[in-house]
């Protein structure tokens, strides 16, 4: 995969120029208003520094939450912007709007080196529809176009891949850097490689195991594709998250993994609850045995212990997806001991992590430092590793 890169672009080709880049900038925020995990923001200060040094004149565009295509003023970009000049040590201008007469005139004003924020891209709900009208509207506004964002890779949106029919296109350094690791773990990781997925959500994941089955030595399963597969072997895993149609496609993934000689690991007891709360009443449970009326909220003691033997044989790690509910403290035991697992294996194996709350946990136990790689792309690295094509990586490729 050959990308255009932004670093063949020389400062004779680069200052005076309007340089529009995507980010991404969606960040966590408290009730304050305050960001609670600014990963995404740092990453793409390389990018936005080489464009500084170069005397580009810098507009960057995110988007932040679900607006749904309406103004909401808790997801306005001004904390993001405030944040960013701090992190710069450079004033960034935070524009009210991200197309407009009023926009054109502020970024009239805009000098070589400086910083401008466009407002949230998904105020307007042509941005998710990649509507040409609007991306011809953004990529007015500018002379290049460099995608910086992998986390929303996997989306054909306007500021991901209408814009790039307007504008000679580039991809960042944060991107080149993602597909570079992501490349790695496909073609070349150094083994044994284990690759641990959690989270709610099994769409998506089904993908990136019948993918890695040729390539992992060792799959654990956790969260909710994990009861999808306790259910396609005939288990009753009472309230917990489910997907029914995919119960006849997880038996068939189960099914190849053993004729491959991969080894699949499912959880063998659980920590559950009758309801989701930081007082419920908790018990331990062997796989087969959760209650009717009970969820399962964390994986238990005899599955921390499997998985993190297994972890501890890699060379290779790639984990995507919280364990249990971590954002309860009595449920995030699973997920914090994994994340402990992880960081010492520092020095030891490659260690890859994707997905904000497999991020965001490592952070809330201060232990992201310990480890190799910091994906970016939930959904994007899953794609990716899944085998699809990313609509925002396409539009970047060198014979595109």
């Amino acid at each position: 995969m050959s990308l255009k890169s932004l670093k063949n672009l020389t400062r004779e080709s680069l200052k005076g120029k309007r340089v529009i880049v995507r980010v991404d900038f969606n960040v966590p925020l408290n009730k304050k208003l305050e960001i609670t995990n600014d990963v995404r923001i740092k990453r793409a200060i390389p990018t936005i520094d080489f464009l500084v040094e170069n005397k580009a004149k810098i507009i960057l565009m995110s988007h932040l939450g679900r607006p749904k295509g309406q103004i909401v003023n808790d997801l306005r970009l001004t904390p993001i912007a405030k944040h960013l000049s701090m992190l710069t040590g450079k004033t960034v201008m935070n524009l009210e709007d991200c197309i407009g007469a009023s926009v054109d005139k502020e970024l009239h004003n805009l000098r070589d080196g400086e910083i401008a924020l466009l407002e949230n891209l998904r105020f307007h709900k042509e941005e998710e529809k990649n509507d040409p009208i609007f991306s011809k509207q953004l990529s007015s506004l500018a002379d290049i176009y460099v995608d910086d964002a992998f986390g929303t890779a996997h989306r054909a949106h306007a500021s991901t891949v209408g814009i790039a029919k307007f504008l000679p296109s580039y991809a960042g350094f944060l991107i080149e850097k993602e597909i570079n690791v992501l490349s790695k773990l496909l073609k070349n990781p150094e083994k044994p490689f284990v690759v641990i997925l959690g989270g709610a959500k099994v769409t998506g994941k089904i993908e990136v195991v019948q993918n890695l089955i040729h390539k992992a030595d060792s799959i654990l399963i956790s969260g909710g594709m994990s009861f999808t597969a306790l259910k396609a072997r005939g288990f009753n895993v009472g309230n917990s998250i489910i997907e029914d149609y995919d119960l006849e496609i997880v038996r068939k993934m189960l099914k190849n993994a053993e004729e491959k000689g991969t080894k699949i690991f499912l959880p063998i007891d659980f920590l559950v609850a009758k309801n989701i709360s930081p007082d419920a009443e908790t018990e331990m449970v062997k796989a087969d045995s959760i209650p009717e009326d009970s969820t399962a909220v964390d994986i238990g003691e005899e599955t921390i212990s499997l998985f993190k033997n297994q972890l501890r044989k890699a060379k290779t790690i790639f984990w995507n997806g919280p364990v249990g509910i971590f954002e309860i403290d009595q449920f995030a035991h699973g997920t914090n001991q994994i994340a402990i697992t992880l960081a010492e294996m520092e020095g030891k194996a490659i260690t890859v992590v994707g997905g904000g709350d497999s991020i965001t946990a490592l952070e809330k136990i201060g232990l992201s430092s310990s480890i190799s790689y910091l994906s970016t792309g939930g959904g994007a690295s899953l794609d990716f590793l899944g085998g699809s094509k990313l609509p925002g990586i396409e539009v970047l490729l060198e014979d595109n």
